[in-house]
């Protein structure tokens, strides 16, 4: 006696020997509608049905996965940056999203064939063919797009943000010291070109960053740090050379690096914790870590967000080494070997433009220089947001990797980007005390502490 195999049922989705050319155009849209909405559905309905269930599990993976971030995006940005940024969860969830954006792909090539679209004789083939083929590119897009995000979130925290722990606050507020200068494993010894202080409050967000002028002089270091105990007087006599704020880095480095024998462990330098220790005893501050900025690389952050548009108030010259001189023509000055100019007014600027307008030191002075320069960090500060460290985050990770230096402990990034967005909100504010509020060569520092105070309880 033969055994009987039970069939599937059949649908008309599925049986189309007896479908005229209307109903197949209706079946290939209502497979475009599925394939794009719940990718896996229309190979479940007419297809491989154990196909049509891994794409399924995937996508309802990825809604969930959506969802997940809408809720936490609403709740606590903390809890979605460390979901995003922890290399243990990021990666494996990065892999899967590139995963699925492939499998879109797949499946999207899977319906096409299921449409059969020899059957149809319309006009209706190729848009019905486009049609599939724009919803399945974006699909796969996004889906890509935030796999390829928490990956370079991941590595970028893994590589970056070495240290362990986490900061604590003081007085209610991170104190974070910024250097922009040239960086590297072989240029550790030059000096920087600016030196500021960004101060965030832990409660609301609202940063202040302070800036101080990197010909500062007379100034002390910071009791029980080492360092003190060479200058215990002040940084003023027998530094090796114009006793500079900016001159402590290369001091250090040359001179007394057996200070600081763990910086390296930590993260940092000799250069960098002297400079700490200087700019806590200038501002009063205590600094709870460092972000070292090279400017050479800024440059390709500059580029990865697109560009940044500055509003030059004077024609500076790109390059050149020889000083300029007066002129009688709209430069205001003539500078023999300059490469170029930077014309006054506003300008959209890729990143060489942006570096050169930062650090032009002709046609100028050294307090406008330090102004251009901290002006250029808050242009990208401010324009960098959600939507674009999604969508470019591999790119600006990239250059940022080249970018930054830091002691920062990896596990306090997800709380101080989370401050970072408040305080772009808020607007970030400045204090800067340079010349005229503060002379370089005769600084007042009870004045420079009073006005950092003033400046800090006024935007608690």
């Amino acid at each position: 006696m033969s055994r009987n195999t039970p069939s599937e049922p059949v649908t008309p989705f599925r049986d189309l020997r007896s479908a005229s050319s209307k109903q197949v155009i209706k079946r290939a849209w209502w497979i475009i509608v599925l394939n794009f909405l719940i990718p896996g559905s229309a190979q479940v309905l007419g297809g491989s049905r154990r196909l049509g269930r891994i794409g399924i599990i995937f996508t309802l993976g990825f809604w969930g996965f959506l969802l997940l971030t809408v809720l936490l995006a609403l709740v606590s940005k903390v809890a979605l940056f460390s979901l995003l940024m922890t290399p243990f969860i990021g990666i494996p969830l990065g892999i899967l999203f590139v995963i699925y954006a492939g499998l879109i792909v797949f499946l999207s090539l899977n319906s096409l064939r299921l449409m059969n679209l020899a059957l149809v004789q319309s006009r209706a083939k190729p848009v019905i063919i486009i049609f599939l083929a724009v919803t399945a590119l974006i699909s796969s897009f996004l889906t890509g797009t935030i796999g390829s995000t928490a990956l370079s979130a991941s590595n970028f925290v893994g590589s970056t943000f070495i240290n362990t722990g986490s900061l604590e606050t003081h007085k209610g507020r991170y104190n974070i010291l910024l250097l922009g200068g040239d960086s590297g494993s072989n240029r550790f010894g030059l000096r920087p070109d600016s030196i500021s202080v960004l101060s965030i409050s832990a409660e609301t967000g609202n940063a202040v960053n302070i800036g101080l002028p990197r010909n500062l002089m007379r100034f002390r270091f910071t009791e029980g740090t080492p360092i003190h105990s060479k200058f215990p007087y002040g940084y003023n006599h027998d530094c090796g050379g114009p006793c500079l704020l900016n001159a402590v880095y290369k001091t250090t480095i040359d001179n007394y690096s057996y200070l600081y024998p763990d910086a390296h462990k930590r993260g940092s330098t000799s250069g960098i914790e002297a400079t700490k220790s200087a700019v806590q005893w200038v501002t009063g501050l205590k600094i709870d870590a460092y972000v070292l900025i090279n400017m050479r690389s800024f440059t390709g952050l500059i580029d990865a967000i697109g560009g940044i548009d500055v509003n030059v108030k004077k024609a500076l010259p790109i390059g050149g080494q020889m000083d300029c001189y007066p002129a009688d023509n709209e430069h205001e000055s003539i500078c023999p070997d300059a490469m170029g100019w930077i014309e006054k007014g506003k300008q959209h600027m890729d990143g060489r433009t942006a570096l050169w307008y930062a650090r032009s030191r002709h046609n100028t002075n050294d307090y406008d220089r330090m102004r251009r320069q901290r002006e250029v960090e808050n242009i990208v500060l401010k324009k960098i947001d959600l939507q674009m460290l999604l969508f470019r985050f591999p790119a600006i990770a990239g250059a940022s990797a080249k970018l930054i230096r830091t002691d920062i402990p990896s596990s306090s990034v997800p709380t101080l980007m989370d401050l970072a967005f408040k305080a772009k909100s808020k607007g970030l504010k400045s204090l800067q005390l340079t010349y005229p509020t503060i002379q370089a060569d005769n600084p007042d520092f009870w004045l420079m502490r009073h006005l950092i105070a003033e400046k800090l309880r006024a935007y608690k």
